[in-house]
């Protein structure tokens, strides 16, 4: 991903304080994102996050058009590392799909992406590239 679209997740993530902040990633399913999606969070929870279905539905639509996929989702984690949870885990809707975490209990905020297969984490690298 870009460095202007890693910063448009973090921006959004503060942004979304006190609940958790989301949204999701378009792009290619070798990895390539091409756009970050951003959405609110309607469980309005800083414990779990919850997509918009509008978005959801206009992200795949969008992607589809382009040839493009939906990659993976992103959310932040308030206070806690940025690790899939038990939560994230369960919940995890593709075993495709980048889970990208953004941690806000530092300064800066923490970013770091995963693959969930059948329950089981493995941590993947970020290549942030220039815009």
């Amino acid at each position: 991903m870009s460095n202007s679209q890693r910063d448009a997740m973090v921006a959004h993530v503060i942004r979304a304080l006190p609940h958790e902040g989301c949204g999701l990633l378009l792009g290619s399913l070798d990895g390539r994102v091409s756009e970050v999606v951003l959405s609110s969070n309607v469980a309005a929870s800083a414990r779990v996050y919850e997509i918009d279905p509008k978005v959801l539905l206009k992200s795949y639509r969008t992607a589809e058009s382009r040839g493009e996929e939906v990659v993976g989702c992103f959310h932040s984690h308030t206070h806690t590392d940025a690790f899939p949870s038990p939560t994230d885990i369960a919940q995890a809707p593709d075993p495709t799909w980048h889970y990208v975490l953004i941690s806000l209990r530092a300064v800066p905020p923490t970013v770091r992406s995963y693959r969930i297969v059948d329950g089981e984490v493995s941590e993947e690298t970020v290549d942030i590239t220039e815009n």
